[in-house]
This record gives C-alpha cells, structure tokens and sequence, in this order.
C-alpha cells in the first residue's frame, strides 16, 4: 500500500510469501534495507516499528553494494526519545474478519537514555478461500548517550509469520493468435490445497549502532546487524492454463525450507570542511558481511494432476524426494568513497567511487557434493551535477552504475552453466529536477534510461529455472507532487511512464512493468475535527512474465477507487474508515508468472482506532 503511490514502482505477488516489487522495471527481492543496512532474506515485512520508508531509485550500489539495478527501499526504524513517556495503541479489523493491533511504548530511562517497545499482532484473512493466518513481532530498542555528541542504540526484534500460501489464479487458454488473460469469474477459488499451502517464518534479529563527533566537522557512524531466519514454504499452485472456464488446470508443487545468518557492519565517515573557496562533504565507508544460507527442495507428487473447475476435488499431496539440497556462504567486503562539492551557490558536483569483492563458496549435496565458487570484483561509479537556479528549485543530471553477481540475489547455488557468466550489470542516466512551490508542496519530475547487460530471466514455461534474455532497456518518466496544496487539502500524487523492452527487439516487453501508473490520494480536513480522503489508483495492462511471444498472460488495465473518513473525537482517540475499491470493480492487480495471478480483493472496509497517551 505504501509503494502503490511512489512513481516507478509496481508491485509482484511473490509467490505468496515475500515482499517482491519492479522498480524502474527491474524485478527484485532482495533490495531492502532497514536503517541502511541490507534486509535481503525474503519475507514480508512489518510497518510496526518503522518511522518512514524510503525509496530511492536508480543503480545505487554506491551506498548499498550489490544489485539495487532499479532502486532500493530502506526503512527507517522508530527510535528512543528521552524527551518524555508516550504510549500509542492501536487496533483495526477489516471487512474479512483480519484484524490487528499494536502498541508503541516510549520510557526515559535516565538523563540521555531511553526504551522503546513496538510489537504488534496481525490475524490474516482473505475473501480468497482458505486463505488465512497470523503474524507477530515484538521490538525493545534501548538507546542512551555516550559522552556529548556521541549516541549509541541496541535494537532485538522477534518475528513470527504463519500464513497459508496463495499464488492466486490461472490464464484461461487460448488459441493462436492470442493473448491469454486470466481466468474469468473464479476470484475466490483456491488454486492450492488446504492445509498443505502453508510458510512459516521466525526471526530474530539483533542491531547495533554507535555514531558521533570525532572533531568539529568530522562525524562517525558505525552499525552491526545479526539475523537468523528459519523459513518454510510447502505449496501447490497453477502450473499452466485453464482448458475452458469450467475445464482443468495442471497443478504442480514443492517444499522448500530455508535457513540463514546474517552479520552485516559497516562504518561510514563524513566530513564537511572547505578548501579553495568550495564546500566538500566527503563520505568514507566499509562495509563487511558474512552471509550463510541452506535450502532444500522437494517436488511435489500429487495423486491427481489436475484440477476440475467443473467439480473441485483437490487431489492429496506427498513430498518424497530431494531435488536440490545446497548450502553456501556468502563474504563481501566493500569501500567507497564520495565527494559532494559545492561550487558557489549555485553548483553541486557529487563524484563517487565503490569497490566490491563478493565471494560465495558453497557445496550441492543433491548433485553428489558438487562444489561451486567464484569471485566477483567490480568497481561502481557515481556522477552528478546539481543546479540550483533559485532556493527552492534544483535541476540534476546523473550517471550511476551498479552489478548483481551471476549467484543472484540469494546466492542459494551456482549452476555448471552460471557458474562461468559475468555479473549483470546496470547503468542509469538521469535528467530531473526538484521544486519547493511552497514550504509545505513539493513537486519533482525525473527523465531516466536503465540499461541492463547479462540480464536474466524466470523462464516462462518453467519458472523454476533461470533464463539469460540479454541486454535490456527502461526509458521512463516520473512526475510526483506532494504536500499541502490549500490549507486542509493534502495531496500525494503520482504518474509514471515506462518502456521496458529487450534491446534490439521491441516485441520482448519486460515482466511486470505497466507503461502507464498514477496514483492519487487527497485528505482535506472539514475542520479539526472531521477530514475526508480520496484516491484513485490506475495501472494500465501490464505481461505477468516476460514477452517472448503471443502466448504470454497479459494483465487488463484497471482503475480503483478508494476513500475514507478520519474522526478525531478527542486529543487522546482518533478514529479511521477506509474503503478499498469503493466501486466494487473486478481487476487483477499483480503476478508472479503467467499462471499466478493474483485478483484484486472486493469492496472492503477497515475500521482503526488509535489512542495516544
């Protein structure tokens, strides 16, 4: 919900079980990042203990390493204050029967020191059939003061997530020359099998941070992070089309356990001084992470292949063998350095330079103990020009470059045939500018071209392998205007246009990237007591899988309509109504392939309380 109104992002099913999205039409799962730190294991992360979301778009390896092709998403985490005690709680439920609640505790400790408490519980449910589940977590973070200028932070967060795995509906087949849309009238059937769909996550993890002054001008920050995950995930889904709207429709499944540790630090130096009559704020960094990773799969055999939409019998399910079986490890060592220069009051140059050498050792146990390695070092530049013609205005253009080693974004295992290829590699060019109207409305607009080398692909037809597709492009444009437009009204809108293409042949259109988004949402506020909200979400149709001829699944385009009514009834206790899809329009609003296509959820409403102390 947060990232349907960030231009240049398109959001994916994921299988059902992680948070996977598009930006700039580079599909990924693994750039996240939470205070900076890379968040790569996947899964679906919470918004409870979370202060803002940032999106920053473009090849950003610079600052964040690895991948990143199109963007990267960091949350930043809410923090301890010692100003004072605060309590928030809050709860909702929906029209499906999910409801959820959550709590915010802030204490001062002692001069300079704080604890902040965040959990939050969460019962899923779906109008989908048989879909349902609950998640949790729960996050103390202490944080007290060194010496003057100096601050340090400890954070453990627990998560749990135990949900039935939903990959959503088939295409209907079609005969040539077509194009396959998804299945008509069956939003509500589940394409799985109850009670052995099902992914299981438990989280624990651990970070530490220490920033402050060395010298006047001269800042230090260093974090530390450890995670454990133990993930499982046991689902039958769509393995092709439907043969007619009442015919059958292959199924296919497998398990999959995953377990990881993570241990990420890095340490950043900055330091602002002037010299020759320019500014210079220079950063330093290192980073170093250790990353160890085991998973198993085992295909499923079910007693019937195929499911009748005509008399929905779902067939029984058993996992007897094991068909990959791997463990690896992952070490990473980094250094870049940047220099943002002001030249007068006018000019910013921002030049920049990262080393990366990724290594990953690791042993297939399923294919009689073969081991696999390799080494990848890469050097990524960043380049931009900042004008600024008046306060309030800029105007950039930039050149950024970032690298994916060929293990991929989670380096589970490197194939005979991969195990040779270069990195894929992204390069951006970028014009835009950035104009505060007003102190409170801001308007951006951005011209970008992505090219990717070395690109690959989940094949269509199999989306368990990996394809090599070649050099890719994304010409775009971005517009975003944010803000208070008149006292009362405040307005987040979006629009993004986007051509996303193999180079070289046109009729190959990139999976799950719309030419054409805009989302809109309005809050005017009737009094200080009562405001309402307005908002329309429109994507146009959109390949559930990359286009490689006339019979890949073409999503419709859709618009939604959503409200709600914000009702402050005292200081302390604020009520919120929103409806999804007021309208009650049928749509399809993602995918994962041509056969898992998730359906756009009916008109639902959701009734949330808050109370601040």
């Amino acid at each position: 919900d947060v990232l349907r109104y960030v231009p240049g992002v398109t959001l994916s099913q994921g299988e059902g079980l992680r948070d996977q999205i598009a930006l700039r039409g580079q599909g990924t799962t693994a750039d996240f990042f939470i205070d900076g730190v890379r968040d790569d294991v996947q899964y679906f992360r919470g918004l409870y203990n979370i202060e803002r979301v940032e999106v920053l778009k473009g090849p950003y390896a610079l600052i964040f390493g690895r991948g990143g092709g199109g963007g990267i998403v960091n949350r930043v985490q809410k923090t301890p204050s010692a100003d004072g005690l605060f309590v928030t709680a809050e709860g909702g439920v929906n029209s499906f029967g999910a409801w959820s609640a959550a709590l915010d505790a802030n204490a001062p400790l002692s001069t300079g020191a704080a604890l902040r408490v965040n959990g939050f519980y969460e019962r899923l449910n779906s109008f989908r059939d048989f879909v349902d589940g609950e998640r949790y977590a729960v996050n103390p973070y202490v944080a007290f003061e060194l010496a003057p200028a100096w601050r340090a932070g400890l954070s453990y967060e627990y998560v749990s997530d135990d949900r039935v795995i939903d990959r959503g509906i088939p295409s209907l087949a079609c005969v040539q020359p077509c194009t396959p849309g998804p299945l008509p009238g069956n939003r509500d059937t589940f394409f799985g099998v109850p009670g052995v769909n099902r992914a299981g996550l438990e989280a624990h993890i651990v970070k530490a941070r220490l920033d402050g002054k060395l010298a006047p001008g001269l800042s230090w920050s260093t974090t530390v992070l450890y995670g454990n995950y133990d993930k499982f995930y046991t689902n039958v889904y769509a393995n092709g089309p439907a043969t007619a709207p009442n015919g059958t429709v292959a199924l296919a499944g497998y398990t999959d356990p995953t377990t990881r540790e993570n241990l990420l630090a890095q340490s950043n130096l900055v330091a602002d001084f002037a010299v020759g009559g320019t500014r210079h704020k220079l950063l330093f960094g290192l980073q170093h992470s250790i990353q160890s990773s085991a998973n198993q799969r085992r295909d499923a055999v079910l007693s019937n292949g195929t499911l009748n939409l005509a008399n929905i019998v779902y067939p029984t399910v058993t996992f007897p063998s094991v068909t990959r079986n791997t463990v690896s490890d992952v070490e990473v060592f980094s250094a870049y350095a940047q220099d943002q220069i002001g030249l007068g009051d006018l000019v910013d140059l921002i030049v920049g330079l990262r080393f990366d050498s990724f290594s990953i050792k690791g042993v297939d146990i399923a294919a009689g103990n073969r081991a696999f390695a390799r080494t990848d070092q890469a050097v990524s530049p960043r380049i931009g020009l900042v004008l600024k013609p008046r306060p309030e205005m800029s105007l950039y253009a930039s050149y950024s470059r970032s690298f994916l080693p060929r293990s991929g974004e989670q380096f589970l295992a490197l194939t005979p045939s991969t195990e040779n290829l270069a990195p894929e590699e992204f390069t951006n060019y970028e014009i835009g500018g950035k104009w505060d109207i007003n102190p409170a409305l801001n308007l951006t607009a951005a011209l970008f071209q992505l090219d990717r080398t070395n690109a690959t692909t989940p094949n269509p037809a199999n989306p368990a392998q990996t394809i090599l597709v070649g050099q890719t492009r994304t010409r775009g444009a971005e517009v975003a205007l944010t803000g208070r437009v008149l006292p009362g009204w405040r307005m987040s809108a979006g629009y993004t246009y986007q051509d996303a293409k193999l180079r070289g042949n046109d009729s190959v259109r990139l999976a799950q990237v719309a030419e054409h988004q805009l989302a809109v949402w309005n809050r005017y506020d009737l009094n200080p007591t009562l405001g309402l909200g307005l908002g329309v979400v429109y994507q146009s149709s959109q390949f559930a899988a990359i286009r490689t001829g006339p019979g890949t699944t073409r999503l419709p385009p859709f618009t939604r309509l959503d409200a709600a009514v914000y009702y402050k009834i005292s200081d302390v206790v604020e009520l919120q109504l929103n409806v999804e899809n007021l309208l009650d329009r049928s749509y399809y609003s993602d995918g994962y392939n041509n056969n898992n296509i998730t359906p756009g959820a009916p008109r639902n409403a959701r009734l949330t309380a808050r109370v601040k102390l």
